[in-house]
Parts: structure tokens; C-alpha cells; sequence
């Protein structure tokens, strides 16, 4: 039997773990501190699957009628 995953859910976007190389380049760019990234909790069930810990930052891409792809970023809390 195949284990379920939220990850394969069509209504779920993509969820990935920034490296610390990744998360560098994503402050500059826009010019700020981690901690003014919006906020998601370590209880969510995605961040959960990923296994993803305070203080990560992830990157979230969703399919979008107007951009075709948007990306958006949380810090792990």
C-alpha cells in the first residue's frame, strides 16, 4: 500500500527547504531580515512532512492565474 503524502495533493504547493546559500541571496534581494519573512508554524502539516525545524525558511511556489507560478517564503516559527 502506497503511504499517503500532502505533497502529492494537487491543492497543495510545492514546499522546499531554503539552503543557507538560497536563503542569502532571497534577503538581499529583498532587502530584509529573516525575521521579517511571514510566518509558518512547525505544527503545520506540510512543514511536518518536510521535516522542516524553527528557524528554516521555505520556499513555497503555487501555480497562479495571473503570474502563471508565484513563489513566497515563511520562516519556519
Amino acid at each position: 500500500m502506497k503511504e499517503f503524502s500532502l505533497l502529492n495533493h494537487d491543492t497543495v504547493p510545492n514546499h522546499e527547504i531554503l539552503s543557507d546559500e538560497e536563503l542569502a541571496l532571497v534577503l538581499e534581494k529583498y532587502n530584509i531580515e529573516k525575521e521579517q519573512l511571514p510566518k509558518i508554524k512547525t505544527v503545520d502539516p506540510v512543514i511536518k512532512e518536510i521535516k522542516a525545524g524553527a528557524g528554516n525558511v521555505i520556499k513555497v511556489t503555487r501555480k497562479s492565474a495571473t503570474a502563471g507560478e508565484a513563489t513566497i517564503y515563511r520562516l519556519v516559527v
